[in-house]
């Protein structure tokens, strides 16, 4: 959420920023300030109100006591405490009528991101060349995990529809090797895990910034015999952000830093073009996700470990990829900033995104009310980032893709060997 203060203060701000995002903000900015003045002048005048009634309360007994007549003044306070009444109802219309407005506004993005849709995002760096297959025909993951009987697609498909698969033989024991890499790599690094509800509550979308706006973007699960209704995370970020909401921390805390496994469940997910066969594109996946609490002035830094961390794995695992710095109009709702990490699906001859390394600033925090103590004794917002750490629904396509011979093997990373049990996948 963005604070009031700059709206007020600087509102063509917000507005271009939020058109760098291809956002019209002009009116809910507008309608903002117009409720805002009206619920600071409601609000002035029911503390003026309500300060007469307590001079009143004071001077009644002393009118009563002193054999006085205080009828009048009682009359006339009985029609301030009507009046009282009415506008604190108008002014938590008022309240809620703002709070909508402001929920509806994305973060802003950082002064440096480019404006515009991801034809803007920028390449910032390459590793490794594109992987070169001499004397033979690559083939494409979804043929080298059939043949290699590591993913079973039918069968997925017939327990859970399209956008399923099932991870069977090598492929599950090279789907839980990246799981364990990854959990290795970042408790070696401090992070700590925790495994977090898959079945979240409200409250831990809108503190991530995911609701009201994309209710309809998730899985929802409902109890038939009760009111109580959760929705299934899609990503553990929307999970790790609400660790701390509604709490105070101390500036000697910070950083806080977690990692956590889920699957993750996407109901976007689906349109399964030619280009998004086999495990590129599903409804639920696997992914170790990274997650900082940080002050302000250290968030930059944070951002730069989160994307160097995840560059990391990927290089250990020896894939060609490329960093991007995203347009505006790409990051999501509420990040400020966002680096993807694509890796190359060579059958595909495109990049895919592997990890989405994000800083929020403070508008999570805003939302989800966490704050910590200073050093300076007040109290500041702390500023939340994330990232993917990795996701392995494209790791592993790219690895198989990547490391195919001739034969119809796999060569395995060779830091996944250990977890694999073998240095090849074989026919």
């Amino acid at each position: 959420m963005i604070d009031i203060k700059l709206i007020r203060t600087n509102p063509d701000k917000i507005k271009a920023d939020a058109k760098k995002r291809n956002y019209d903000a002009d009116k809910t900015v507008d309608d903002i300030l117009t409720i805002d003045a009206k619920r600071r002048e409601i609000t002035a005048d029911v503390e003026s109100m309500r300060a007469e009634q307590n001079v009143a309360s004071k001077k009644i007994p002393q009118i009563k006591k002193s054999g006085g007549d205080a009828s009048e003044l009682m009359a006339h306070m009985k029609s301030i405490s009507s009046k009282v009444k009415e506008e604190a109802a108008e002014l938590n219309k008022i309240k809620e009528q703002q709070k909508t407005l402001l929920l509806s506004l994305p973060n802003m993005p950082d002064d440096d991101v480019q404006a515009g849709g991801k034809e803007n995002n920028k390449p910032l760096h390459y590793y490794k060349e594109k992987p070169k297959f001499e004397g033979f025909k690559p083939r494409d993951h979804v043929e080298l995990c059939e043949s290699l009987h590591m993913i079973d697609y039918k069968r997925g498909a017939k327990l859970a529809g399209a956008g399923s698969w099932i991870y069977c033989g090598m492929g599950a024991r090279l789907e839980w090797a990246l799981i364990n890499f990854f959990i290795d790599e970042h408790i070696r690094d401090g992070y700590e895990l925790v495994l977090v509800p898959h079945m979240l509550k409200y409250e831990c979308g809108y503190t991530a910034g995911q609701f009201p706006k994309f209710t309809d973007e998730d899985y929802w699960i409902a109890n038939p015999t009760s009111n109580d209704k959760k929705f299934l995370l899609p990503t553990a970020e929307t999970a790790l952000v609400n660790l701390h909401r509604d709490e105070i921390l101390s500036e000697d805390e910070l950083p806080k830093k977690y990692i956590s496994y889920t699957p993750c469940y996407r109901r976007e997910a689906g349109s399964y073009r030619s280009e998004e066969r086999g495990m590129i594109r599903g409804h639920q996946f696997n992914k170790v996700e990274m997650f900082q609490y940080t002050t302000p002035e250290n968030s930059d830094a944070a951002f730069k470990e989160l994307v160097g961390k995840a560059e990391r794995l990927v290089q250990e695992l020896g894939l060609h990829y490329r960093l991007s710095k995203l347009a505006a109009g790409d990051c999501s709702f509420s990040m400020a900033r966002t680096y993807d990490i694509e890796v190359w699906i060579p059958s595909m001859g495109i990049y895919k995104e592997v990890s989405s390394a994000s800083n929020a600033r403070e508008y999570q925090a805003r939302r989800g009310n966490i704050k910590y103590r200073g050093k300076d004794g007040k109290l500041h917002y702390v500023n939340t980032l994330n990232a993917s750490g990795l996701a392995t629904s494209r790791v592993l396509p790219a690895i198989v893709e990547q490391y195919q011979n001739a034969d119809g093997s796999v060569t395995v990373p060779e830091v996944l060997r250990k977890y694999v049990g073998t240095d090849i996948i074989k026919p």
